[in-house]
């Protein structure tokens, strides 16, 4: 039985790639930027007090990228919050190889043209380094999910890191893969 290859990492290494080396002037292929991870992150908060809701967020998480969550705890106390050190304040999901393919598919063709009056996302989100990061307002534009079984609406932050040096390497790698960028 042959292994299924991931729609978007076929297009990466048919289309993306032999572009890239092209226009780039990469003298080897292990030059050209690909994504190395994506991590999506909810911090819950609001939710730390009320396990039900807590363990909700988690399963929702688990349901959207297909892979059990990491809670992520408080690395020191915060009085102005009523954060405790070690408290569990939210969750994270680390996507490598096809899964991580996978996850970006479906952000971008299903999930993001879902969102209430999109026009597209930010180019100026990147961090310096060739890395992007993606605010969702509400996890209900991911078809996992089902709104009768929502019991709060909640954000999360997909950053997608790449192996790009620059910026502009990395703008050119996600508009190549479809992300939907706003025309400036």
């Amino acid at each position: 039985m042959a292994k299924e290859i991931n729609r978007l990492k076929a297009h990466y290494k048919n289309v993306v790639l032999p572009s890239m080396l092209k226009e780039g002037g990469y003298k080897s292929i292990m030059q050209v930027p690909k994504i190395d991870k994506i991590v999506i992150n909810m911090g819950l908060g609001s939710d730390k007090d009320n396990s039900k809701s807590f363990n909700n967020a988690l399963e929702e998480l688990a349901l959207i990228t297909g892979q059990k969550p990491v809670p992520t705890t408080a690395k020191k106390s915060v009085s102005n919050f009523k954060v405790r050190e070690g408290a569990k304040i939210g969750a994270k999901v680390t996507l490598r190889g096809d899964r991580m393919y996978e996850f970006l598919d479906r952000l971008i063709s299903i999930a993001l043209p879902r969102v209430r009056d999109f026009k597209g996302i930010s180019t100026k989100s990147f961090d310096g380094r060739g890395n992007y990061a993606l605010g969702i307002k509400e996890q209900l534009i991911f078809p996992e999910i089902s709104y009768e079984k929502v019991d709060k609406i909640r954000g999360m932050d997909v950053i997608i890191v790449t192996t790009a040096q620059t910026d502009a390497e990395a703008l050119k790698l996600l508009k190549l893969l479809g992300l939907p960028f706003r025309a400036r």
